[in-house]
């Protein structure tokens, strides 16, 4: 679990065509949300019953125009620091190019393991250019070609190969685990010393073995469960910590080892881009979340108004998903902390609600007879029978009809929102298949 593997490499050298081609036959069931932003750096797959995650640093780059050194030193630098594997794109038809020596040094020096990826090898004669990448002094260099998929298998195997054979992590699978994402500066790491307060013995660290993620047990006021905290709050890195980026790639591992995150928002600052790009990871990974506006203490004007406009503000930014807590706390004056973990924990126990079959028919199917899907070319759409899915990581639920493809997303939205009326749900993101009865 948790295994990260990250693409870099200069401008053009098919980086992003890579990318797609190792992500995308998972991109189908990651719904593609519209509005989420630049989500096209983020990717889960699946090699050999491994799943990993795959960032291609290229894409978090701001200004893509400009490229220059300095650029994509930090990208490698990043890379460096936060990924298991590192696949350094180079392209056959060009050659070795400075910027590929400069990449090439830093990475000699990382004590990571890397893949040398000749790409464009889109045929048999360009596989004799290859050897020149040997000056580049990282070992052999394997020929693909992302556009037609030649050698990515082999390449496949050779990441899987090079990930770290897991330990099994010691931890309580009954216990849940938060973890606290946001922005720079939002205020992570007041909260997390907030909750964990003075008295540290009743904190036992465990090391994870998703490298660096450490998983804080904390049971005090009735509360029981891990603090999921990357090393990212721990030490700031040598990295300029200015780049807005690194918080979202620095943050992929701790939702990926997170059941429910708190997703801290800065009181003063608003809603940013930054914070949508991590919303988005955390509905990719469909994990709970709860909303905690931070620094509540600043704002001069705290009327139930104020409190109502920046609610909505949040809910409309982050819609369609809008069924989640949103906390105004201030993690200084400890003001509503307790708060954070009750509903952290009612968002866990909501991921497992289990809904009877007869009680899930005996609600919704009324529900859909009184409001049926709309007719498509003269054919009615019937909704027969309701089941949840055993065992999921979230509530999933079936709805048998004799014209499943019909069924579309805004109906679908429909009885989501009627079964968020009806059940506990908060905070939990919900599946809804719609098969052939």
């Amino acid at each position: 679990m948790g295994n990260l593997v990250a693409i870099v490499g200069r401008p053009n050298v098919g980086k992003s065509t890579l990318f797609n081609r190792l992500t995308k036959t998972r991109q189908a069931i990651v719904n593609e949300e519209a509005g989420t932003t630049r989500d096209r750096q983020y990717g889960k797959t699946e090699w050999l019953g491994r799943e990993f995650s795959v960032v291609d640093t290229g894409g978090w780059v701001v200004n893509s125009d400009d490229i220059f050194e300095e650029e994509i030193r930090k990208q490698v630098l990043m890379a460096v620091d936060e990924a298991d594997v590192i696949l350094f794109v180079v392209d056959v038809m060009n050659g070795v190019t400075d910027l590929d020596e400069q990449v090439a040094s830093i990475l000699r020096r990382a004590k990571k393991p890397v893949l040398l990826v000749a790409n464009k090898t889109d045929n048999h004669e360009l596989q004799y250019n290859a050897p020149e990448f040997y000056s580049l002094g990282l070992g052999d260099p394997y020929c693909i070609s992302a556009v037609t998929g030649s050698g990515t298998g082999d390449m496949m195997d050779l990441i899987v190969d090079k990930f770290k054979k897991e330990s099994d992590e010691i931890l309580d699978e009954d216990i849940p685990r938060f973890a606290v994402v946001g922005r720079p500066n939002a205020g992570k790491s007041s909260i997390v010393n907030a909750f964990i307060g003075e008295d540290r013995n009743i904190v036992t660290e465990i090391a994870g073995t998703t490298r660096d993620s450490i998983y804080t047990r904390y049971n005090k006021f009735g509360f029981d469960f891990y603090l999921v905290d990357t090393a990212g709050i721990r030490k700031k890195n040598k990295v300029n910590e200015d780049l807005e980026y690194y918080s979202v790639i620095r943050s992929i591992r701790s939702i990926e080892n997170a059941d429910v995150c708190i997703l801290m928002i800065d009181a003063t600052r608003g809603i940013e881009s930054q914070d949508l790009n991590i919303f988005s990871l955390i509905q990719k990974n469909a994990k709970g979340l709860v909303v905690v506006v931070n620094k509540w203490d600043l704002v001069q004007d705290k009327t139930v108004k104020v409190m109502k406009t920046f609610e909505d503000a949040i809910r409309n930014r982050f819609a369609p998903f809008v069924d989640f807590p949103i906390i105004f706390a201030s993690a200084l004056t400890k003001q509503r902390i307790l708060k954070v973990l009750e509903e952290s924990r009612d968002v866990y126990e909501n991921r497992m609600t289990r809904i009877p079959t007869a009680r899930l028919n005996e609600e919704m199917l009324p529900l859909i007879e009184a409001y049926p899907p709309p007719s498509i070319k003269g054919k009615y759409i019937k909704i027969k029978y309701i089941t949840q899915l055993p065992n999921t990581q979230v509530p999933s639920f079936v709805y048998f009809a004799n014209l499943p493809q019909y069924v579309k997303e805004p109906y679908r939205r429909f009885l989501e929102n009627k079964m968020r009326e009806k059940w506990k749900l908060t905070g939990t993101p919900i599946n809804i298949y719609i098969r052939q009865k």
